[in-house]
């Protein structure tokens, strides 16, 4: 005799894509698909709230792990921290976005390899500090950059980031999609060692390093096709900034 599924607790599902589309304040969205959910389940007020209650007691410890980076990155951003990346960049007469990009690929990918997934990211590392080096890296070469180009620069240094983080840790024995394909390879008859699965990652990871790495060398290419003639004279800068000065003083 086979039981009915109840389908109505996926109204909460519902729930969460209409209020995302009307934009509202997600923590307001997950605990109103919560509260639907409990409700289409048949659960009580009571029961509910306890369950409500009891997540929250077990990941309490979390918004103080992602907040508190953010503030320390939020308070060196205002302090400089952008400025002084893109000035210390500028130095470095042979830097390009794309040489840049393909270093901070190579880093991302082995220090995800051996499970230091925290060192890099979107809010702490390519927001602060890698795209205003590959903004500045530009500038140095063409000068002053349009949006469109800002904008595309910075979409590559978060895809960096991003390719460099999902086939990288593919390489770690821990990761918890290893782990879940040994799992199901094991439910399924098929005995494999996590070193094994871990080991036939590094092929991809590599592949992916080669495509993602001839990209950003084509990246380069392209900016110089775009912004060749717009090429920032050597010296003009600190020229500039000399006659500025000189005209301040007098």
């Amino acid at each position: 005799m086979q039981s009915t599924v109840n389908l109505w607790p996926l109204i909460g599902v519902a729930v969460i894509i209409a209020g995302f589309l009307l934009r509202f304040n997600p923590m307001l969205i997950v605990a109103a698909a919560a509260v639907v959910t409990g409700f289409a389940a048949g659960f009580e007020p009571g029961k509910i709230l306890a369950a409500i209650g009891t997540g929250f007691i077990k990941t309490r410890n979390i918004p103080l792990i992602i907040l508190l980076p953010l503030a320390v990155i939020g308070l060196l951003e205002r302090h400089g921290l952008r400025e002084r990346a893109q000035i210390w960049i500028g130095s470095i007469k042979a830097a390009t976005a794309g040489r840049l990009l393909i270093v901070y690929l190579l880093v991302r990918e082995l220090t995800a390899a051996v499970g230091l997934t925290g060192l890099g990211g979107h809010p702490q590392m390519v927001r602060p500090l890698i795209a205003p080096m590959a903004e500045g890296a530009t500038e140095n070469r063409f000068g002053k950059i349009s949006d469109a180009v800002r904008y595309k620069l910075r979409a590559y240094s978060a895809a960096t980031d991003n390719v460099g983080l999902f086939f990288g840790e593919d390489i770690f024995v821990a990761f918890g999609a290893i782990v879940l394909m040994v799992t199901l390879l094991k439910e399924a008859g098929v005995s494999v060692e996590p070193i094994h699965v871990a080991f036939w990652g590094i092929p991809t990871a590599i592949c992916a390093f080669v495509i993602h790495g001839t990209r950003l060398w084509l990246l380069d290419r392209k900016l110089e096709r775009e912004l060749g003639g717009a090429r920032k004279p050597a010296g003009n800068g600190s020229a500039v900034a000399s006659a500025t000065r000189s005209g301040d003083e007098a």
